[in-house]
């Protein structure tokens, strides 16, 4: 256990691959999305992981305008850092990604550090009637597409992005991501210190297991020495599991429904703050601290919620 060290819970409030038809908890409204995300916070979420849903239908959306009804809102309401996706489609170009960022100039966004064959189609077998007509195609339809993150595309986002001073959040889905990382950042794309974010269990990418966890781990030693902050999102009923062991080994973590939709095997969270309180308890209790929004903003070197564009 790393004595004295301040954890860092980021909550990813909704996310793009769950829908609506799968829990009645997932928000997709702005009001929703606000209301979970500051509830969020004030059980101890120091970061807002935030996707925008198009609020009539609930379908993941990248456009700036669904983002602006709730950011001010958690804004106003919270301290906690937002940090915005540039993920959210598997299928929409990297302007359009980085678009929301570009507008809003957050604290943070996520960077994706490679392509893979993301998919989440065999969840489309477990329902037989969906809320609304899009879904069952988009989730099945997810076995085809490949979520695209060339090196052109991370360097493009990171000369668009570079004047609003937002700390990216990398997101590694399998050990080559680490090494195109090291790639981008002795191109002097990227400047310590760098705050990856390991993605396990996503099915195309590195399966969520401690194992996977220590080899990522060693691997990015190797690579960053100690210019580098860390955390671990682990999809599905991994999540709790492994965020636990990523706090005991020094790290970082994230909960929330975009990454799972449960707070225990066979039952459904009933919000985001549900999760983050359970996991802020089993830290607490094995002696650990949880940190609040400004201690996050200087282990990771954030420019500051005054500097936002919102």
């Amino acid at each position: 256990m790393a004595r004295n060290h301040k954890t860092i819970i980021t909550c990813a409030v909704t996310g793009a691959i769950h829908t609506p038809t799968m829990s009645d908890a997932l928000p997709y409204t702005a009001d929703a999305i606000a209301e979970q995300a500051i509830a969020a916070a004030e059980a101890g979420a120091a970061i807002l992981h935030l996707h925008a849903r198009n609020p009539d239908t609930g379908a993941p959306s990248i456009a700036p305008e669904d983002f602006a009804p709730f950011l001010p809102r958690i804004k106003q309401a919270t301290d906690a850092v937002v940090n915005i996706s540039t993920g959210g489609s598997l299928t929409a170009t990297i302007a359009e990604r980085i678009a929301p960022a570009r507008r809003f100039s957050p604290e943070m966004c996520s960077m994706n550090m490679g392509s893979l064959n993301f998919s989440f189609h065999p969840l489309a077998a477990r329902y037989d009637e969906w809320k609304f007509d899009w879904e069952r195609d988009y989730v099945a339809g997810s076995e085809g597409n490949i979520f695209r993150n060339t090196f052109r595309d991370i360097r493009e986002a990171a000369e668009t992005l570079a004047p609003e001073a937002i700390k990216f959040e990398h997101e590694i889905y399998d050990v080559g991501h680490l090494y195109n990382l090291k790639f981008m950042v002795d191109q002097g794309h990227f400047r310590a210190p760098i705050f990856l974010q390991f993605v396990m269990g996503i099915l195309g990418g590195i399966g969520a297991d401690v194992d996977n966890l220590v080899f990522m781990k060693r691997t990015a030693d190797k690579l960053f020495g100690n210019s580098y902050r860390w955390s671990v999102l682990a999809a599905g009923a991994a999540q709790i599991p492994l965020a636990v062991t990523a706090a005991q080994m020094g790290g970082h973590v994230r909960v929330g429904l975009e990454d799972s939709l449960f707070i225990m095997r066979g039952e459904l969270a009933t919000s985001n703050a549900q999760q983050v309180i359970k996991l802020r308890r089993i830290i607490e209790d094995l002696g650990q601290s949880v940190a609040t929004p400004d201690e996050a903003r200087e282990i990771l070197g954030l420019k500051g919620g005054d500097k936002v564009g919102f």
